[in-house]
């Protein structure tokens, strides 16, 4: 609850007292960050009570009329109370969707408890993740609409609705009474949570009268202010409500009666006491099926050259494990017949090869993570050339890797972030030697460009000055002397690996956490996952296993909420790999970004998705999936039907690996 300071300690949040204008306060984002456990113990006597959730989806059914075989979208689903009570009930074709990671998560986790097979996705409810025409009924619950700056973005819901509805199917929207908020919100009031919090809330309306902005203070007993938060919600009257949906091309409206809430702890219902149920009828027509060509869609997929040298790998080549790889992937994405593999690896004929492509290829898939010419510090010339050709390409572009080339530049803006990375200093070029350690033994050296863990082994870490110096002097001379070295504090806790499939604008799934196992690992040995642990077989190293993570709820939401950060502050595209390690205190720091992270069908990505129960094709094809709707929309096909429609058809391996 406390927010972590650059050093890695906890610190109450600071709290800006009296305010003249609760509206300039408000982030257009507020939606992002505010729906976490404060939300769930602020809201808790409404969105978590079974009794009111059972009335509320009493009338949602009655309202709707739908099979139970038939398929229902919980839009903004929150925790997923609505949509797990409805399959409580027997109806087999639930899903729900949010923006929140951690109302997800605790969705799924409900879900899985209760044995159901509700289906929850992550994302953003003006961009959907399904297919035309899919749905025969989608409610809107709880006051989960108006969110956004603007009315603009509200019309793109209904409209992104419209497209998912089947032809004469209904949406069934519950929502504050706008024109009762209006005339009779309180503008203080504060409340007991439980023994230990409680909230103070001030509310305004905003300028031009059109939303209702809210302040809530969250304090706990003992340890102070944990929350001062601000956020606007649109008001809508009922009619201005139904004049919206009409706009939308929603007919058949009709009005049902407000479902009581009643808090019992008796206190201030806010949004949540009068509120509006609206339905309306999808009034289309079926979408004109998508023409395939006999041929399928295809695809070049871009790799380093194994014809030439590879100063990353053992012996500089490539050996028959390497070869053994390439087979692996080739045979994975053969499994799905959608599309139609090229492979492109002779990077002497590179330029002229891809001009050859120009117009033959949906996109490029690019895993030539080696960098033009295998050298490391050109993967992103590769991206730079598929930019100058107009070629649309998977991953990262050429400045996100760039950034991420960087490990100090990395520690500078997650800093900037407020995210904990280890103690370090750079020695760069020019430094002969340094008079004083500004930190304490021990310490792990580091190239401050580079890779695969190339040039880092046990001898990097260091116990006292000598060994230091010479380890110094090994990466100089293996990368260069006029390479800078970073040198940071040797962290002793759990070494910790996130991945992110797809993109947070339209939608993207956090893997299970994975954590090295070092328990066969000699006690002398230094525990870390360096070249030996990667590349060579003889090594203690090898016998690495990585386990799924043990970590806190405050651990894993403090990781999933500043990997999403990173991933959209770094401008990571359709998959990334986070490295961390906690220190002896338990508080997680970054060390690496790795935004075209391996794709090995032995990799850290592939063993996280494995703990997903994707299989290594499945992990591929998410990918591949992620990339071509990013592509879509950015096109700019009307209202993203091509985007949505692709990822509806090809998300059956990601949906399918939340059913476990």
């Amino acid at each position: 609850m406390s927010k972590m300071t650059k050093n890695g300690n906890k610190k109450l949040i600071e709290v800006l007292g009296p305010v003249d204008n609760l509206e300039s306060y408000v982030k257009a984002d507020w939606w992002r960050h505010l729906f976490n456990a404060n939300y769930l113990r602020t809201d808790g006597d409404v969105v978590e009570d079974e009794d009111i959730t059972k009335k509320e989806v009493d009338v949602f059914l009655s309202a709707i009329d739908v099979f139970k075989e038939n398929r229902i979208l919980d839009l903004c689903c929150g925790q997923g109370r609505h949509a797990i009570e409805i399959a409580k009930r027997g109806y087999t074709n639930v899903f729900g969707l949010d923006r929140s990671h951690y109302l997800i998560n605790r969705a799924r986790k409900i879900n899985k408890i209760n044995g159901l097979n509700v289906i929850f996705k992550e994302g953003d409810a003006r961009n959907l993740p399904f297919q035309n025409d899919y749905f025969d009924a989608v409610i809107i619950a709880g006051n989960s609409f108006g969110y956004f700056d603007s009315v603009k973005d509200d019309m793109r819901i209904f409209k992104e609705i419209m497209r998912i509805l089947k032809p004469n199917s209904k949406l069934l929207i519950d929502i504050t009474d706008g024109a009762y908020m209006r005339d009779n919100f309180q503008p203080r009031s504060w409340e007991w949570i439980d023994k230990n919090y409680f909230v103070c809330r001030e509310r305004s309306l905003s300028e031009n009268k059109e939303r209702l902005v809210s302040r809530e203070v969250i304090t706990h007993v003992t340890k102070g202010v944990i929350a001062d938060q601000f956020y606007a919600e649109r008001l809508y009257s009922n009619d201005e409500l139904k004049k919206l949906m009409l706009k939308a091309g929603f007919e058949k409206l009709c009005s049902y009666p407000k479902v009581p809430s009643e808090s019992k702890r008796n206190q201030d219902l806010g949004m949540m006491a009068e509120r509006i149920i609206v339905t309306a009828i999808a009034k289309k027509e079926w979408s004109p099926a998508k023409k395939y060509s006999k041929e399928r869609e295809s695809v070049l997929v871009l790799m380093g050259d194994p014809n030439k040298k590879d100063l990353v790998k053992p012996d500089s080549t490539f050996d028959d494990d390497d070869y053994h790889t390439i087979n692996e992937l080739k045979r994975a994405l053969s499994e799905q017949l959608k599309y139609n593999f090229m492979y492109l690896s002779n990077h002497d004929t590179l330029m002229k090869d891809l001009l050859k492509m120009k117009g033959k290829c949906s996109f490029v898939f690019n895993l030539c993570d080696e960098g033009f010419n295998n050298e490391a510090s050109k993967e992103l010339h590769i991206t730079a050339l598929l930019e100058v050709l107009g070629f649309h390409y998977s991953g990262g572009t050429p400045q996100c890797l760039a950034y991420c080339y960087d490990k100090s530049l990395i520690r500078g803006i997650a800093k900037e972030m407020d995210i904990p990375v280890p103690r370090a200093f750079m020695i760069k070029s020019e430094d002969i030697q340094f008079v004083e350690l500004p930190l304490m033994f021990p310490v792990i050296v580091k190239p401050n460009y580079g890779d695969s863990s190339f040039g880092i082994t046990q001898k990097n870490v260091c116990y006292d000055l000598q060994s230091l110096e010479s380890a110094i002097v090994n990466i100089r001379e293996k990368f260069g002397y006029n390479n800078p070295v970073l040198v940071e504090e040797f962290l002793t806790g759990k070494d910790i690996t996130v991945g992110i499939i797809g993109n947070p604008t339209t939608s993207y799934i956090i893997l299970p956490v994975i954590e090295e196992d070092y328990s066969r690992l000699p006690e002398e040995l230094p525990k870390i996952c360096g070249y030996e642990a990667k590349w060579d077989p003889s090594s203690p190293y090898w016998k690495i296993n990585s386990i799924p993570a043990n970590l806190s709820e405050d651990v894993e939401r403090f990781l999933s909420a500043s990997c999403i950060n990173l991933f959209e502050r770094l401008e990571c595209r359709d998959y990334a790999r986070f490295d961390w390690r906690l220190d002896k205190n338990g508080t997680p720091r970054l060390l690496e970004v790795n935004p075209n992270p391996g794709w090995c069908w032995d990799g850290h990505m592939a063993k996280m998705a494995k703990l997903q129960n994707m299989s290594y094709s499945d992990m591929l094809y998410g990918i591949l999936d992620a990339c071509k709707s990013r592509i879509s929309l950015s096109n700019g096909y009307e209202k993203g039907l091509a985007n949505h429609r692709t990822a509806g058809q090809l998300s059956t391996p990601l949906e399918n690996s939340r059913l476990a």
